[in-house]
């Protein structure tokens, strides 16, 4: 699985590089039910905060502490307070945590874990819909290629690292560069080259999902095209067309955008 982007670790990169001291606040142990888990990190600064803990009383109190141990530079060692959800904060979780603070140094930053992508995706289409799934895949833990024939269709807004900005004039060569176990969506602005990218998809097989926009029409037309070119029934009924899950209604761009990073999240997690 590839990394994801982590910005509360690229929040302390920036505090330890610009010498601000900030408390490093981590779940280091959990039991039953607990707003995070055990690995969750947050910084507490003197006056900012990156990340969370889950919110809600227990992370009031840890914010007040953490800056209690900022204030008298106490910390250095570490500090941990196990916390009962219900008894001592009166949470309705009611399970119980433990959380270790200390000031942030460059050793935590060095020994900072991975944060581990939920899927790559390789999403075809810089329109509407296009843009608005890329949009809301920017604050998502993933690894995305945004690939499309046409410069000016993707946004004057600089990418984030993690979400990849492909010019291609032949995009489908571009489905051989996904890894094994890669997420697919196809929602270009021409059904022919729709039909290209479906199958050099369908040709590689080894993947997690494939997407296609479109209605049940649409679908029924593909199927019999790639299967009249050779392709193999039991491939073509992985595609999913239409895309997105079932009950979230409406054609908008950023509604159809919803249902379908919904879609993909709910797959990745099973």
């Amino acid at each position: 699985m590839s990394t994801a982007p982590d910005p509360v670790r690229d929040a302390a990169a920036s505090a330890l590089a610009g010498g601000r001291a900030a408390i490093l606040v981590e779940v280091s142990r959990a039991q039953g039910s607990v707003p995070r888990g055990a690995g969750t990190r947050m910084l507490v600064g003197a006056d900012w905060i990156a990340g969370t803990i889950g919110g809600g009383q227990l992370e009031w109190q840890a914010i007040a502490q953490a800056r209690v141990l900022l204030s008298a530079g106490t910390a250095t060692a570490g500090h941990e307070r196990r916390y009962a959800l219900g008894p001592s904060l009166g949470q309705c979780c009611g399970g119980a945590l433990s959380l270790r603070s200390q000031v942030l140094t460059a050793a935590d930053l060095a020994a900072w874990p991975a944060a581990q992508a939920l899927l790559h995706l390789q999403l075809y289409g810089a329109g509407h819909v296009g843009r608005a799934i890329a949009r809301l895949l920017e604050r998502l833990p993933c690894q995305v290629q945004w690939l499309d024939e046409r410069e000016a269709e993707f946004p004057a807004e600089p990418a984030l690292p993690h979400v990849q900005r492909i010019c291609a004039e032949a995009v489908q060569t571009e489905v051989a560069t996904a890894p094994p176990g890669s997420y697919f969506l196809v929602l270009t602005h021409r059904h022919d080259l729709d039909l290209a990218i479906t199958r050099a998809i369908l040709q590689r097989g080894d993947f997690a999902f494939l997407g296609l926009i479109g209605s049940t029409t649409k679908r029924a037309r593909f199927v019999h095209r790639l299967e009249a070119q050779g392709i193999a029934a039991e491939l073509t009924a992985r595609i999913t067309c239409p895309i997105g899950l079932p009950g979230i209604t409406g054609k908008a761009p950023e509604l159809i955008a919803v249902a379908v990073v919904a879609q993909l999240l709910q797959l990745a997690a099973a």
